[in-house]
């Protein structure tokens, strides 16, 4: 059970840092996925 909540720990470390580290970057899915014809509001 220690070994299981020790790994949603993480795993909640590694998501909360992967999603600043992506919008730090601009790497957001509107930013990427959005070219010269698309326009976003």
């Amino acid at each position: 059970m220690k070994a299981m909540m020790m790994g949603f720990a993480v795993m909640i470390v590694i998501s909360v840092g992967a999603y600043f580290g992506l919008q730090e970057l601009g790497l957001t899915a509107g930013a990427v996925g959005s070219g010269d014809a698309v326009r976003l509001d």
